[in-house]
């Protein structure tokens, strides 16, 4: 998940912010249909599942990693996962139903170029932050 928010932020996002408004908007909405497929829900929800199951066994467990185990669950949970019910998910869903023409384009340049792509940097930092928390506490238990 951290690799593919980070290509999102540093690629993908500037190269659609290029594009005239008009395909720019076509190109994501594409996307956002396409990304919703079940070997990325499998990761994206399954690392939210495993992330909230080690946050649950490191509180049990105890011991060295367990801590690392828990602020990886905690990071993914809050940063990854909430962040995009909260964030990400409205807004491709007020892009796809913004009226086509102006609506979308000002949606585009107003909200979705600035917002989206902030709260994606979140997502960016948060992923890779839990990838590492939890790599951290696996290797000290």
């Amino acid at each position: 998940m951290a690799g593919l928010f980070f290509v999102f932020s540093v690629c993908i996002m500037q190269a659609l912010s290029r594009l005239p408004p008009e395909q720019g908007v076509a190109v994501m909405n594409a996307i956002n249909v396409v990304i919703q497929n079940p070997l990325f829900l499998i990761a994206f929800m399954g690392t939210a599942l495993l992330g909230l199951v080690l946050l649950v066994m490191a509180v049990i467990w105890g011991g060295q990693g367990s801590y690392f185990l828990a602020a990886g669950g905690l990071v993914y949970l809050i940063g990854t996962l909430a962040v995009t019910i909260a964030v990400n998910v409205p807004l491709n869903e007020a892009l796809a139903a913004a009226p086509a023409g102006q609506g979308a384009t000002e949606l585009w340049q107003q909200r979705y170029l600035t917002e989206w792509v902030r709260w994606n940097h979140v997502r960016s930092f948060a992923s890779t932050a839990a990838l590492a928390l939890f790599v951290l506490g696996f290797a000290r238990t």
